[in-house]
């Protein structure tokens, strides 16, 4: 069963860093581009970013970029979002997805408040 559990969400203040992680499991991981994508109240899906499968390509949203950085670890078969200088507008339900079917997990709850 391809299964993405992602984790290390929580409440920081504005400026504040998190590392958001994303365990992938039934599939070949190394081998697959990934993502991350978010959903803030009352929006649709934005994606973040993605990453190549071995981790030389990297893409970002111009709202993340230069404060967001994608990363993976395909011995562990886990993907990373190190975000760093958070704003209130950044809070959302983050969810990384494999860009092969569209799989996603279930989120992590990323809130920015002063």
């Amino acid at each position: 069963e391809v299964q993405l559990v992602e984790s290390g969400g929580g409440l920081v203040q504005p400026g504040g860093s998190l590392r958001l992680s994303c365990a992938a499991s039934g599939f070949t991981f190394s081998i697959n581009d990934m993502n991350w994508v978010r959903q803030a109240p009352g929006k649709g899906l934005a994606w973040i970013s993605s990453i190549s499968p071995a981790g030389s390509r990297t893409s970002y949203a111009d709202s993340v970029k230069g404060r967001f950085t994608i990363s993976r670890d395909n011995a562990k078969n886990t993907l990373y979002l190190q975000m760093n200088n958070l704003q209130p507008e950044d809070t959302a339900v983050y969810y990384c997805t494999r860009t092969q079917g569209g799989v996603k997990g279930q989120g992590t709850q990323v809130t920015v408040v002063s």
